[in-house]
């Protein structure tokens, strides 16, 4: 359904200017889709390869566990767990990709300390506490990269959703004023047209 819309050369002009802005705002709405859907194509492809690293190092940490549970003791190894200090070397930082705030997470890598007498381990536990170290920092990237997947889909669905209202809706409907307000003009210039002859025929 159409509005209702007085053929007015002002309405004319009225229509003509939001057509050409809801026209260039499609424009811009599209490039911005684009961006972001590019962006998530590599965060993506990111995330792929991390979670396969990711996987390896677990399997390795665990193997690894396992042979320092069946060697030293559950006890001794759970002793060992929890003389390692909880983590807080990260920062959340974000970066803005249009308009789009992006999680960074800032930390330094550390070297791996040891919080146990080597007197009491054997190199299954080491092997085990140097994979679990490197997760870590595995998954500080995992973590930033999967919800900056989040935030672009969630942006891409709201831009499409917005342009897809842009391109169905607002243009189609701005056209359809133009083309009828024109065609009336034009038809009433017409009319004044053959008006005007047929009076100066009178005259003559």
């Amino acid at each position: 359904m159409h509005e209702n819309i007085a053929p007015t050369k002002a309405n004319l002009m009225s229509s003509k200017a939001a057509l050409d802005f809801s026209q260039k705002g499609y424009e811009l709405l599209d490039k911005k889709r684009n961006v972001l859907i590019r962006e998530m194509m590599g965060f993506m492809d990111r995330a792929e390869k991390l979670q396969q690293i990711i996987d390896e190092t677990f399997k390795e940490a665990y193997e690894a566990l396992i042979m320092a549970n069946v060697t030293l003791g559950i006890t001794e190894v759970y002793e060992v767990a929890k003389s390692i200090p909880t983590a807080d070397e990260t920062t959340m930082l974000t970066r803005s990709v249009m308009g789009v705030e992006i999680p960074m997470i800032k930390y330094e890598k550390q070297d791996i300390q040891h919080y146990y007498s080597f007197y009491h381990t054997n190199t299954a536990l080491d092997v085990a506490l140097q994979k679990f170290h490197e997760v870590k920092y595995l998954i500080y990237e995992l973590a930033e990269v999967e919800n900056s997947v989040y935030k672009l889909a969630v942006e891409i669905k709201k831009t499409q959703k917005r342009a897809n209202a842009l391109q169905n809706i607002q243009i189609p409907k701005y056209e359809f004023h133009v083309k009828m307000i024109s065609d009336v003009l034009e038809e009433k210039d017409r009319e004044d047209f053959f008006r005007l002859k047929l009076l100066k025929k009178k005259k003559v």
